[in-house]
Order: structure tokens, then C-alpha cells, then sequence
């Protein structure tokens, strides 16, 4: 891996989940220059800071993460700041990189870009189909707006900048805010404490029926620098495991992970969300060499391990 030896990277959302992680992978490969700039000192959603950051830095790479995100009951309540956030963050940081001449931008967009009933393996000539879940539009749209501009730079300046699509991730240093949280985070926290407070049952959002597909976040931070290094293309490429499960079988796996006998109920006032997510990942393997290496059991393990040593007393 030494294309990133030399290489000055900047990963905006490195403090947080999966970008911590990426700057770990990347101090692995011998990185010796990364950058990370947090909110409090860049906000940027506006577009003379993004500017000021990029000429005060000078990156050559940039690893664009910082997100506003949360799970379906977030998007609900902020759809209106999913929105604007993530697509002026990423509009005026690709602007400041092509007006500063960075070498290559790298832009993680998400999964609820697809459209609401997609066929089954998703494959990203499929991403224009229709109009995302509508729970999570906003952001979805907001996030693909990226990949056009992605696209137009490419085809106006000859700016390198590449787009991916990764799955719903998961993992230590994951968000177990039960307001905010994702399902896996959201379900590993109320099996814990059900067990320890002696409750009989839990409950959980929707059917049950929706499927989904887990990324563990190593994998994810591996598959983004192997991009990073490997793939230069105005296609969008999936970043998965190409494998589903239902949320009320990745419910029960959680529960026996925990060690939590009781009932799960399920609110079917609550939204499932999209109906199935599961990708198709040949691209991934074809242009740049990645294949999730973590199942999904091993990775709850881990999760769990990293939650019952991390959590607060």
C-alpha cells in the first residue's frame, strides 16, 4: 500500500464512526499526513470555509465521511437538515478541491440512494429507477447529488473524483443512542439491558420482514482506501457483502449474541423502511480487489464485546 505513504489525506468525519476507523487503516499503510477537521473549527456547509480549510491543509486526497445521519426515526424528525447538511457539505468541499487542485476526491454517498423498490441484488445502473424510501429521501438525494457532481467535474475539468455506495455499516465506536441509533446498534443496547434489569421482552421497530445487508466497518474502511488507491472511474461502485438477512433474524442472532431469552415484539406502527437491501458487489471485486472478510456473526461478537466494555456505567 505504499500509494498512501506519501500522500497528505484528509478524512473530513475522521473523529467520528467509520471515518475513525479509516484513519486507522490508513496509519496502517503507513500514512504519515492526515488531516482531520472537525466541526467546531470547519462548518462545512459553508462554502468560503470549506475554501479556507483546503488552502490552509493543502491535501492531496480527500476521504469525504462527515455526515449528518441516524436511523429511521431521525430522519423523520430532521429531514429538513439531512438534507441541506449533507448536500452543501459535499457541494462546497468537491468545489474547494477543484479550485485548489486536489488529486482525488473520494465521495461515500449510501444505500438509501437507491430507489424505494429496486430489484434484488441492487446494481448501480439501477440507482436512477425510481425515487428513494421515503423516510430517508432527503438524505438519500441529498447524498446522489454528490455523484452528479462527481460526474460533471469529471466530465467538464477532468477532476478525479469517485463515488461510493456502502451498506448499512456497523461496529465498534458505532452511535448507541437509542434516539438516533441505527438497528443494530439500537438492538444490541436493549437486549443488554433487558437482561440486566430482568425484562421479559424488548421491542422493535416494524415487521420484522424488511431485509438488510451489514457491512462490518473494517471492511468498509479497507474496501474505501482500496478504492481510494485502485479505482478512478465516473461509475459508482457498490461497497457490501452481497448478502441479506431479515431485520427479525438479525434480531434473534443479536439476542442469542447477548444472551437475552426474552420476546422480541415488533411495532408495526413503526416503518420498515425499504422493503429489501442487498447489493450487487461484482464491481467492487472487479475495479479494485474487494471482498468483505468479517460475517456477520463475527462482527456482532465483536460489536458486542466493544459496547460491554465501552458503555457507560
Amino acid at each position: 500500500m505504499k500509494s498512501w505513504v506519501d500522500k497528505k489525506v484528509m478524512v473530513t468525519g475522521g473523529a467520528g464512526f467509520l471515518g475513525s476507523h479509516v484513519v486507522e487503516r490508513l496509519r496502517e499503510w503507513g500514512c504519515r499526513q492526515i488531516i482531520v477537521p472537525r466541526s467546531r473549527q470547519y462548518d462545512l456547509r459553508n462554502p468560503q470555509t470549506a475554501l479556507t480549510l483546503l488552502k490552509e491543509t493543502k491535501p492531496d486526497v480527500i476521504i469525504h465521511l462527515a455526515a449528518t445521519v441516524g436511523g429511521i426515526g431521525a430522519n423523520q424528525k430532521n429531514p429538513g437538515s439531512f438534507f441541506y447538511d449533507n448536500l452543501s457539505m459535499g457541494i462546497h468541499l468537491i468545489e474547494a478541491a477543484r479550485l485548489t487542485n486536489v488529486e482525488k476526491f473520494i465521495a461515500c454517498g449510501t444505500i438509501c440512494s437507491y430507489p424505494k423498490y429496486t430489484a434484488v441484488p441492487f446494481r448501480e445502473d439501477d440507482l436512477w429507477n425510481g425515487y428513494p424510501e421515503e423516510t430517508n429521501a432527503p438524505y438519500g438525494l441529498a447524498k446522489k447529488m454528490l455523484l452528479v457532481q462527481s460526474q460533471a467535474y469529471r466530465q467538464q475539468y477532468g477532476f478525479n473524483s469517485i463515488f461510493l455506495l456502502p451498506v448499512n455499516m456497523y461496529g465498534p465506536r458505532d452511535n448507541f443512542d437509542l434516539e438516533t441509533s441505527h438497528v443494530i446498534p439500537a438492538l444490541i443496547r436493549k437486549c443488554i439491558e433487558a437482561k440486566e434489569q430482568g425484562k421479559d421482552h424488548i421491542t422493535a421497530w416494524g415487521s420484522g420482514k424488511a431485509t438488510r445487508e451489514f457491512l462490518y466497518v473494517q471492511d468498509a474502511a479497507e474496501a474505501i482506501l482500496l478504492a481510494g488507491e485502485r479505482y478512478n472511474d465516473a461509475r459508482p461502485v457498490n461497497i457490501g457483502t452481497g448478502k441479506e438477512i431479515s431485520i427479525k433474524e438479525m434480531a434473534e442472532m443479536v439476542a442469542a449474541l447477548t444472551g437475552f431469552s426474552g420476546e422480541i415484539r415488533w411495532d408495526s406502527a413503526k416503518p420498515d423502511g425499504q422493503p429489501r437491501r442487498c447489493l450487487d458487489v461484482q464491481r467492487a471485486k472487479e475495479y479494485f480487489g474487494f471482498e468483505a472478510k468479517v460475517s456477520l456473526e463475527e462482527g456482532l461478537k465483536k460489536t458486542i464485546d466493544w459496547y460491554v466494555h465501552h458503555r457507560k456505567s
